[in-house]
């Protein structure tokens, strides 16, 4: 894996009704409300983020 390697992230799903720390997550990965993108490094913190909330949000590589 490359340093430069980035992914894009989208908010997919809601984060009402979920945790507070999954509404943290999704704030860390960079995303506000439903449908908002951010472009992240692909690095296993992040990937391991993105697991956490995989249920909320898509990846593209």
């Amino acid at each position: 894996m490359a340093s430069n390697d980035m992914i894009r992230v989208t908010l997919t799903g809601s984060t009402i009704g979920s945790t507070k720390r999954q509404r943290e997550t999704v704030k860390g990965l960079g995303l506000r409300r439903t449908g908002t993108s951010a472009i992240v490094r692909d690095n296993p913190a992040v990937r391991g983020m993105i697991r956490k909330v995989a249920h909320l949000v898509t990846v593209e590589v």
